[in-house]
C-alpha cells in the first residue's frame, strides 16, 4: 500500500464532495484498497435517500518519486448489498405468455421457428393464390412439426393434462366420455375439447388421458346419512296438564269488528223507526184536519151527553161523514 496515497483522505473527500455537489451526501470513510502501483482507491459512504449500499469511490495516484497526489476518477458505485434496479430487458423478450390484453398487438415475427410456409411460391400469381387457399386454408404460414410438438408438451403439462389432480382422482379418462370431442388433424389422437358444462374443463382443450368427476359413465354409491341412528324413546310416565275448562280468549280485533257491525245495524233500525214515526205523525195530522172540518155538522145536544154516548156518537159521526161525503160530491152531477 502506498503510504502517501493512503493518508490523502482530505484530497479524496474533496473530490467526492465535488462529484456529489453536496457535502451532506458524502459520509464517513469506509476503507481503501490498492488498485495498482502508486494507485489507491478510497471509499466513502453515500447518504443520499434511496441509495442504500452505495459508496463514493475516489481513485488517487502519484508520479514516481513525487509526493504530489492527483485524483484519477471519482464516481458513485454499488456494493454487494446495494439496492439496484432490475436489469433492463428488451420489450420483445420481456413480454410473456398471458401478458397480452384486449387491444394489444404483438409485433410480427418473420422467422418464427414454430411456423412453416403454407405453400411454396411458383411465381404465378393465380397458382400461388390457389395453393395458398387449398393447402393453408387462406393462411400463409401454418403450424410446423416443431410448433405442434411444443403445443403438445405444453398442454400435456398443464392443468388439463394427465398429471392434473382431477385426472389422477378420476375413475375414467376423457377418451371414454361422451362429452369429449376429438380435435382434427395430427392432434386428434392426443387432445380434444370438453363440452360438459358441469366440468371445470368445459370449453377447453383436454388430453385424452385427462379426467374429472363429471364423466358421462361414472356413478357414485348411495351413502347412508352421516347422522348417528338411534332407537326412539317413549316416556309414558310423564303427565301433562291440560286446561279444558277455561275458554280461549277471543281475538280483540274480531270483537271490535262485531261490535262495529252491531252498532251499524242498530243505527239502521233506529233510522227505520224514525221514518215510521214521521209517517205516523203525518197520518195523525191528516186525521186532525178532517175532524176540524167536520166539527160544525155535529148536533149541539151531544155536548151534554155522557162520555160513553159521546164516544159512540163520535164513531157514528165518523161513519156518517164517510157515508155523506160521496153523496155531497154526487149532488152537483144530479143538477
Amino acid at each position: 500500500m502506498d503510504t502517501v496515497l493512503d493518508h490523502a483522505l482530505d484530497t479524496a473527500r474533496e473530490a467526492a464532495v465535488e462529484t456529489a455537489n453536496d457535502d451532506a451526501a458524502v459520509g464517513a470513510h469506509v476503507g481503501s484498497a490498492k488498485a495498482g502501483e502508486r494507485l489507491v482507491t478510497h471509499l466513502f459512504a453515500c447518504t443520499l435517500p434511496g441509495y442504500r449500499g452505495w459508496v463514493w469511490s475516489v481513485t488517487l495516484a502519484r508520479a514516481p518519486r513525487s509526493k504530489t497526489v492527483s485524483v484519477c476518477e471519482s464516481e458513485l458505485i454499488p456494493t454487494d448489498d446495494a439496492l439496484l434496479a432490475p436489469a433492463w430487458v428488451p420489450w420483445a423478450d420481456r413480454v410473456q405468455p398471458g401478458d397480452l390484453d384486449a387491444g394489444m398487438m404483438l409485433p410480427f415475427v418473420n422467422e418464427d421457428p414454430r411456423l412453416v410456409p403454407g405453400y411454396e411460391a411458383t411465381g404465378d400469381i393465380d397458382t400461388d393464390a390457389m395453393a395458398l387457399w387449398e393447402f393453408g386454408l387462406g393462411r400463409e404460414r401454418v403450424l410446423g412439426p416443431e410448433g405442434r410438438e411444443d403445443v403438445a408438451q405444453r398442454w400435456a403439462r398443464g392443468s388439463h393434462g394427465n398429471t392434473a389432480p382431477s385426472a389422477i382422482a378420476s375413475a375414467a379418462p376423457c377418451s371414454t366420455c361422451a362429452f369429449f370431442v376429438p380435435l382434427t388433424g395430427s392432434m386428434r389422437m392426443a387432445f380434444g375439447a370438453c363440452t360438459n358444462e358441469w366440468s371445470q374443463s368445459d370449453g377447453r382443450v383436454v388430453a385424452v388421458d385427462h379426467g374429472c368427476g363429471a364423466h358421462s359413465q361414472t356413478d357414485v354409491e348411495r351413502q347412508q346419512s352421516q347422522w348417528p341412528q338411534s332407537d326412539p324413546i317413549f316416556d309414558n310416565d310423564v303427565s301433562v296438564e291440560l286446561d279444558l275448562v277455561t275458554p280461549e280468549p277471543e281475538p280483540e280485533v274480531q270483537v271490535e269488528a262485531e261490535v262495529s257491525d252491531t252498532q251499524q245495524a242498530d243505527a239502521g233500525v233506529e233510522a227505520e223507526v224514525s221514518d215510521t214515526q214521521q209517517a205516523d205523525a203525518g197520518v195523525e195530522a191528516e186525521v186532525s184536519d178532517t175532524q176540524q172540518a167536520e166539527a160544525p155538522t155535529e148536533d149541539a145536544p151531544m155536548e151534554d151527553a155522557p162520555m160513553e154516548d159521546a164516544t159512540a156518537e163520535q164513531v157514528d159521526s165518523k161513519r156518517a161523514v164517510v157515508d155523506v161525503t160521496p153523496q155531497a160530491a154526487a149532488e152537483p152531477e144530479a143538477n
